[in-house]
């Protein structure tokens, strides 16, 4: 199988690389290498043909798509940005990038796309209150936290009487609510490739990554996720600084499983109805706190304890973890680097160079 991978030089779409070429297949890789994410040192593409561009280059991309049977699209702006100034880089590098590559698809007759799209498209994960008539759970999502509760303390997200509730599992049927610009692109992402399968016959598939992480993770900038923050922290010899009170729930995923998830992904579409679109989590499957991640690093690296701040950022979400049942059954996927032995590794490995 030809593969083109685009932005296969980032941290996700590079493990694709590998994986991809670790199981037999030929790859491809575009990526425009922007600074921002690779600063001034260019990650390296080894064993595969590289071609230097964008994806909202339309000849270039029809270019890279010649003899290429299936796509695996993981170029994107990522992360929560800076401020809102973000948020015109966001809309075209994420959407008219989506919607370039899509057109150049189906000019070429390349009818195959796995999609790398996000946990943040449902905005606050699941959560049941069990206290019902019927006396049976029910699910309920919450409002955005309010700014008073943030200040006293009060982090624990309340229904609309002011119950508390208790997080659960979120699954690909839970209704979307993306709550800030990058979710926004994530889900724009996602119609524009499930109006791509409906009007040409191809067949899509949308991998919602929960958080993931692994070597080789870009360091120390506004865009990076917790886990390369608290590992730059604590490579520095400083305490990983903490917010809330640590219990937000989340479920770290190992890139290496990612990977794997995106070439099951691959093979699904390839058995799939014409005009199918399929959404999946990819997720470990086992919760854990950000508190436990802050720890599990300082303590694996030798370092200084985590320090909890009590600040936060408004917008941020307290709960959200992953069911990757769907993903598992119709794909035969299994995830297979534990929590512990991903942050043994994780806590000394190698990660991208700053970027200034």
């Amino acid at each position: 199988m030809r593969l083109l991978v685009t932005g296969g030089s980032g941290f996700i779409g590079g493990a694709v690389v590998d994986a991809a070429l670790a199981v037999g297949h030929t790859v491809r890789v575009i990526d425009s290498l922007r600074s921002d994410v690779h600063g001034d040192t260019p990650a390296p593409v080894a064993g595969v043909e590289f071609v230097h561009g964008d994806v909202r280059d339309a000849p270039l991309i029809a270019e890279a798509l010649e003899g290429v049977d299936v796509v695996s699209h993981q170029a994107a702006k990522v992360g929560l940005g800076v401020d809102f100034a973000d948020a015109p880089d966001y809309v075209s590098s994420n959407d008219l990038g989506t919607a370039t590559l899509l057109a150049a698809m189906a000019a070429a007759g390349t009818a195959r796309l796995v999609l790398a799209s996000s946990m943040v498209v449902y905005g606050e994960g699941a959560y049941v209150r069990a206290e019902s008539a019927d006396g049976a759970a029910e699910t309920r999502r919450p409002a955005p936290r309010a700014v008073a509760d943030l200040d006293a303390g009060r982090f624990e997200p309340l229904d609309a009487d002011g119950h508390p509730l208790a997080p659960a599992l979120i699954d690909e049927s839970f209704a979307l609510d993306p709550r800030n610009v990058y979710a926004a692109t994530k889900l724009a992402q996602e119609h524009l490739a499930a109006a791509w399968a409906r009007s040409t016959g191809g067949t899509a598939v949308a991998l919602r990554y929960h958080n993931v992480y692994g070597p080789g993770m870009p360091q120390n900038t506004p865009y990076a996720g917790v886990a390369s923050l608290f590992r730059s922290a604590v490579e520095r010899g400083d305490a990983p600084r903490v917010f809330e009170d640590g219990g937000q729930r989340r479920d770290f995923v190992h890139v290496a499983d990612v990977a794997s998830a995106n070439l099951a992904a691959l093979d699904w579409t390839a058995g799939a109805t014409p005009g199918a679109f399929r959404a999946f989590n990819v997720g470990s499957g086992d919760v854990h706190t950000v508190g436990d991640l802050a720890a599990a690093i300082s303590r694996h690296a030798g370092g200084p304890a985590p320090i909890v701040t009590g600040e936060y950022r408004l917008g941020d979400v307290r709960h959200i973890t992953a069911s990757s049942q769907r993903l598992r059954d119709e794909t035969g996927w299994v995830p297979t680097v534990t929590f512990d032995e991903g942050m043994r590794e994780f806590a000394t490995a190698p990660l991208r160079a700053a970027v200034q």
